[in-house]
């Protein structure tokens, strides 16, 4: 017999319902009568965890409970409201539930064993981790046995922490922290102590099922305007990943709605409950409360002057990384206005490095999650913000508006994961770790954008945008989409739900589903019915344009380098097309996620192939760039980059009047472009109003204080600054001649149709 098979055993139980304790009693009589080794039962409570450490015979601890299992999702009648409903914990029902329960299906009714230990192992694993109270590890360590325990019963869809702070701030590692920041930073080890715990105790999420089960039944309601959609290709290798290792989630963010979107996915594919770090412009009443409790860890937005709430935030970190629980957090920060991903924050992430190295996890694996939407109800007030209007602050009364507002049916809501990235790998790939987190955060953008599928809302905006206010019949917006679905299809580009586009159905769907909403509008009082884009929609139209567009920018400055060759007449095609593409490349760094040098260049060859297969033979003739750009189906440089140079172009321009010195006021500067955009759309120099945008403004600034044209006391910045305004220009024109050759071949295919239908049409 082993050790463990000859110690005197105790059974550690919990208070209980009437119900249970006779259940649990009937159970611990069959245990001791098939057993000749000393067994007894005691209750946790202060008192006998007291005498129980005090105890020399080194008994085998083994924590035990009733459950009650949930029925069969399978079984007739178990769909019923009031279960369904229910945001008991499903292991522990009420009380007359419990009496129910076992007399009609006692097999729903079990005792489970949490893993057995000695007490003098309790006893060293305490020593190590720091020492304290032993009644109190007992405690902790019983309660965790038994949540292991549940979870075969449930799935790790219900792995839940518990006694968090108890167990960071036991350890020694913790008293030592704080000991060091106390003479770091000059104050009182007491002061630094009061100042963590309060850091802890506002950050850590106090998990339990029932706000579980609670905030997934709000959730089913928050969401019920979308169908969900997930693509469960990468979900087995997720859950080999996630025996060993933390993942961390990194979703695009589209929405309020995108983690009531990512948790249902993630649950009915058996992973675990992330923790979902937020921002505390959500912890109001009652989302904040129910939210916590759930898994939502509320993090201070400004904690750069706070190295303590620094500190205790890299310390719970490492502590969810080494117990191997997942996290969530969106890698832009904030919901794109804009459609298409926006530059990676590093906060986190950085935060995140610095727990690992610290923890003892072997590695963390980050996951990249594209969502997507065929319809949002914020489009319209995040297009107002970027128009100038102020943000609304979030509340109880902005939320019932929000929530109301999702009684409409809306389409659905497309979850796509990406290729899992192993952050020991990406971190170790540059001894800089700064430069390490930064090339992680935008490897990370590329995956996404690599899975975000097309979808047939995208692409019939796509076709409304770049020209003007022209409206269009069913046979132009066909004749416009079909050379741009060839595209997609000779690409395989993923696509939302596996639609074929090819479909006339989708499209007239889509098309349908855009007038409903307000975006486009049908004039039907003429000859033939046309559909043409509201006149306040285009950054509308745009958001949903711009979920497709990172797969078309490269074909876009293909089209642009074509001109310029034909422009030009470069001595060295090869030579000279890639730097000028270079240069777009660079001008746009702001604004896209471009691969490395060598895969771009790849990538931009295999779109002149697609133009026109075998161009390389032809670069001899004087006349190479002009067909290639006439072979060219379909054009897409003005759907693509005009509204991006354009602002770009606003920018410039206004750079040439703003003083040269001094402070640079950006609030008061894009204000201003704002109302000069505004006055050229007006006068017809920008072609739709989606330039007008503070967004795309700050990105233009973005690349600017890059080029040393913002604040800078240079003797040169007057002329570089009218460089950059020239170089833009250039691109703006090209972009508008490439939108004029579009509108030349719709204007030949309507008269072509015109000719078709006589003179009597």
């Amino acid at each position: 017999m082993t050790a463990n098979e000859t110690r005197p055993r105790v059974f550690l139980t919990e208070a209980m319902t009437e119900t249970e304790s006779g259940v649990l009693n009937t159970w611990l009589g069959l245990q001791v009568s098939r057993s000749s080794i000393p067994a007894t039962a005691i209750t946790i409570n202060d008192q006998s965890l007291t005498e129980l450490s005090e105890r020399e015979d080194d008994p085998l601890l083994t924590p035990v409970r009733v459950v009650w299992l949930p029925r069969d999702p399978h079984e007739p009648g178990s769909q019923r409201l009031r279960e369904a409903l229910s945001p008991r914990d499903p292991l522990h029902p009420g009380r007359s539930a419990q009496r129910r329960m076992l007399r009609n299906d006692p097999s729903r009714c079990r005792v489970i064993e949490g893993e057995p230990a000695p007490l003098s192992d309790l006893v060293r694993r305490l020593a190590e981790g720091g020492g304290g109270s032993l009644p109190e590890f007992i405690r902790r360590q019983a309660a965790l046995a038994l949540e292991r325990a549940e979870r075969t019963l449930l799935g790790d869809q219900y792995k839940v922490s518990r006694f968090v702070v108890d167990e960071i701030t036991d350890s020694r590692r913790y008293r030592e922290g704080t000991r060091q920041l106390a003479v770091d930073l000059r104050i009182d080890p007491g002061e630094v102590d009061r100042r963590a715990r309060e850091g802890l105790d506002e950050l850590v999420a106090t998990q339990s099922r029932r706000a579980v089960a609670l905030w997934d039944r709000l959730g089913r309601y928050f969401s019920r305007a979308y169908r969900l959609d997930v693509d469960s290709a990468r979900f087995d290798e997720l859950r080999e990943l996630n025996h060993k290792h933390s993942l961390v989630f990194l979703p695009s963010h589209r929405s309020y709605l995108d983690p009531l979107v990512l948790r249902p996915a993630l649950l009915a594919n058996d992973l675990p409950l992330n923790h979902v770090m937020g921002g505390l412009n959500i912890n109001f009443w009652p989302i904040g409360p129910i939210g916590k409790r759930s898994g939502t860890v509320f993090i201070r937005r400004k904690i750069g002057d706070d190295p303590v709430y620094k500190w205790t935030l890299r310390e719970y970190m490492r502590y969810l990384v080494t117990k191997r629980f997942n996290l969530e957090w969106y890698i832009e920060g904030g919901r794109t206005r804009t459609g298409k991903l926006r530059p990676p924050k590093y906060g986190l992430l950085t935060y995140l490095a610095q727990a690992f190295h610290a923890s003892v996890a072997s590695d963390v694996y980050l996951v990249p999650v594209s969502l997507v939407y065929d319809q949002l109800y914020e489009v319209k007030t995040m297009a107002a913000e970027a128009h100038g209007e102020a943000k609304q602050k979030e509340g109880l009364r902005w939320m019932v508006g929000y929530v109301r507002a999702q009684g409409n049916r809306r389409g659905v809501a497309h979850v796509t994961i990406g290729r899992p990235l192993s952050l020991a790998e990406s971190l170790a790939q540059d001894p800089d770790e700064r430069r390490a987190i930064q090339k992680t955060a935008f490897e990370v953008c590329h995956r996404i954008n690599e899975v975000t599928p097309i979808t047939a809302s995208s692409l019939v905006l796509l076709a409304f945008l770049g020209i003007e206010e022209r409206a269009l019949t069913v046979a132009e917006l066909k004749f416009i989409l079909t050379p741009l679905i060839e595209y997609i299809l000779a690409r395989e580009l993923p696509t939302a739900g596996d639609v074929d586009l090819t479909n006339p159905q989708v499209i007239r769907k889509a098309l349908q589903t855009h007038v409903d909403s307000g975006v486009l509008r049908r004039f039907d009082k003429g000859d033939e019915r046309v559909f043409y884009l509201d006149s306040d929609q285009h950054l509308v139209a745009a958001f949903y344009r711009n979920n497709s567009i990172h797969f078309l920018i490269v074909r876009a400055i293909a089209e642009l380098v074509l001109l310029a060759a034909a422009d030009q007449q470069f001595t060295d095609p090869i030579a000279d097309g890639w730097a000028e593409a270079k240069r777009i490349r660079d001008l746009l760094k702001f604004e896209f996620f471009f691969s490395n040098k060598r895969t771009f260049e790849q990538q931009l060859r295999d779109e002149l192939s697609l133009i026109r297969p075998g161009w390389e033979d032809e670069l001899t003739d004087p006349e190479y760039a002009g067909n290639m750009l006439g072979a060219v189906r379909p054009y897409l440089a003005h759907r693509v980059l005009q509204p991006f140079l354009e602002a770009y172009q606003v920018v410039a321009d206004e750079l040439m009047h703003a003083p040269v010195s001094g402070k640079f006021d950006e609030q008061a500067f894009v204000t201003h472009a704002l109302a000069i955009a505004k006055q050229r759309r007006l006068r017809q120099q920008i072609a739709s109003s989606e330039s007008i945008s503070g967004e795309l403004f700050g990105t233009a600034l973005a690349l600017a204080r890059n080029r040393g044209l913002v604040e800078s006391d240079a003797a040169d910045l007057v002329e570089r600054r009218k460089q950059f305004a020239d170089e833009i220009a250039v691109l703006v024109d090209r972009v508008r001649r490439i939108r004029a050759l579009t509108h030349a071949r719709l204007d030949n295919f309507a008269r072509a149709g015109a000719a078709q239908d006589g003179p009597g049409r």
